[in-house]
């Protein structure tokens, strides 16, 4: 379908979301989350895409936010309504059995950088600023921000960014956990084509597993959690996957060994 406000490739198994309002620095009003929304469900239920990417339109900013001159009219129950959608939306991407890389080239503010945390992976310009200034607003973040934030930063760097609204720069972020790689801005396509493409040809059953061990049995108590693994790890023994891979292992430590 077309959208308004996206811009979406395939190249090969790898399948990219543009979040395409650089006018607006790519700010989130609720059109663009319902299109983003459409479009993730859309890459869930399409076989043929492996891994996404999403990132924004232009060099300034990943989203720098969501929209504050639509958010400004809001009533109490319409801003409900507006955070719900976002958190549905964060939580489609966090849920979507698939890897999804957040390519971050500029701002990553507010709704951008609750976005951006809900990918599985990150990779970052050096020139990528972060923050959840929604304070300086009088507002709490309303796309997950404090939960989000908290898990992957912890508590300290979570109070710390939310309380003061402050903006931290690409490397403070990888120092907190923000950022999962960070690299030069002329290296950032070439460095999430790379892990795209790394993905793109891993065993898509396993990734699935590992996503959901991670983000669903890392939310459950150590106990609740092995036992979730431990399931996972049993299952994968019933797939093509797993018994095309293991195959593959051994072929080639056996070509090693010769080699020796």
């Amino acid at each position: 379908m077309a959208y308004r406000n996206l811009e979406i490739t395939h190249r090969g198994a790898v399948h990219t979301i543009v979040v395409n309002r650089p006018d607006k620095l790519n700010a989130l009003n609720r059109e663009t989350l319902n299109e983003l929304t459409l479009a993730f469900a859309q890459a869930a239920q399409d076989d043929a895409v492996r891994v996404v990417v999403l990132t924004g339109a232009g060099e300034k900013a990943f989203v720098a936010g969501a929209d504050i001159a639509e958010m400004n009219g809001y009533t109490p129950v319409q801003a409900q309504a507006f955070s719900r959608a976002g958190q549905r939306l964060m939580s489609s991407i966090e849920r979507l059995g698939k890897p999804v890389i957040a390519r971050i080239q500029g701002f990553a503010l507010g709704g951008g950088m609750e976005l951006a945390m809900a990918c599985h992976l990150r990779v970052a310009s050096e020139k990528a600023k972060f923050g959840q200034p929604e304070i300086n607003l009088g507002l709490i973040p309303g796309f997950g921000g404090t939960q989000r934030l908290l898990r992957l930063a912890g508590r300290g760097a979570a109070l710390e960014l939310c309380l003061t609204g402050a903006v931290i720069n690409a490397q403070r972020a990888y120092e907190l956990g923000l950022v999962t790689r960070l690299v030069a801005p002329e290296a950032l396509d070439e460095a999430v084509n790379t892990l795209a493409d790394q993905l793109a040809v891993a065993a898509p059953l396993a990734a699935a597993g590992i996503l959901d061990a991670v983000l669903q049995g890392g939310e459950s108590a150590i106990d609740q959690g092995l036992e979730f693994e431990t399931q996972g790890f049993a299952l994968a023994f019933s797939t093509e996957d797993m018994r095309e891979g293991t195959t593959a292992f051994l072929e080639k430590r056996k070509a090693e060994f010769k080699g020796r």
